[in-house]
């Protein structure tokens, strides 16, 4: 069966298990997780504007792996998804002064790495897509690491994981964004309805047919 539950504890693990500052640049000061921490992504944006760069540092900590799920659901390629994220931050960091408190600093981000990543798609255009057979990289696979022998139990559910993630990358790429948005990133279907840039009920039922076709993918694996 399909557990939104088991996909969304995956993903904190993965991001858990990675530098999340990685790409930044070194000149940038050490920041202090613990006291960042306490403030909204809306008053991290504001003290960046107001000359924190530490706040900066804290924004690419805290979105830096979602922002790369999201867009490699575009080209199916982790170090291009990586390159778009990075592009989205050097915007950031250069634009920041444009963002705006009238909509969530997560829809703001989130809308200009989607507009790099369509950007880049519309320039590759005539080139052939990546087929399944090429993600090969482990760096991708959502594989939970296990601090113990795996049990049976929990041999299952790592091997379910994977099917699941496997189902994902095969959708459609309408549906596989919207899916990712919702049930890795368990944001709002307003949210993502604006960053998508589709209305709502679209939104809601191209996260329906995803979630069927997943689970049709796992009738196999049952």
């Amino acid at each position: 069966m399909y557990h939104r539950s088991k996909l969304i504890e995956a993903q904190r693990n993965r991001m858990k298990a990675t530098n999340p500052v990685s790409g930044v640049s070194s000149s940038m000061p050490a920041m202090n997780i613990d006291k960042k921490c306490l403030y909204t992504d809306e008053e991290l944006i504001a003290r960046f504007q107001d000359g924190d760069e530490q706040a900066y540092v804290e924004l690419v900590y805290r979105f830096r792996d979602r922002l790369i799920t999201f867009v490699y659901g575009y080209f199916k390629d982790i170090e291009k998804a990586e390159d778009i994220v990075q592009d989205t931050f050097v915007k950031l960091y250069t634009k920041k002064d444009s963002y705006k408190e009238i909509a969530k600093f997560s829809t703001w981000i989130y809308t200009i790495a989607g507009n790099l990543a369509k950007t880049e798609l519309r320039k590759k255009k005539r080139r052939p897509e990546y087929t399944f057979t090429q993600l090969g990289s482990n760096e991708w696979e959502f594989t939970l690491p296990a601090a113990e022998p795996e049990t049976g139990e929990t041999a299952v559910d790592h091997l379910l994981m994977k099917q699941i993630y496997k189902a994902i990358q095969v959708l459609p790429e309408q549906s596989r964004i919207v899916v990712i948005l919702r049930d890795m990133q368990e944001l709002a279907y307003k949210e993502i309805s604006m960053i998508v840039d589709v209305p709502l009920g679209t939104v809601k039922s191209r996260i329906n047919r995803a979630r069927l076709k997943i689970q049709q993918a796992l009738e196999e694996f049952r």
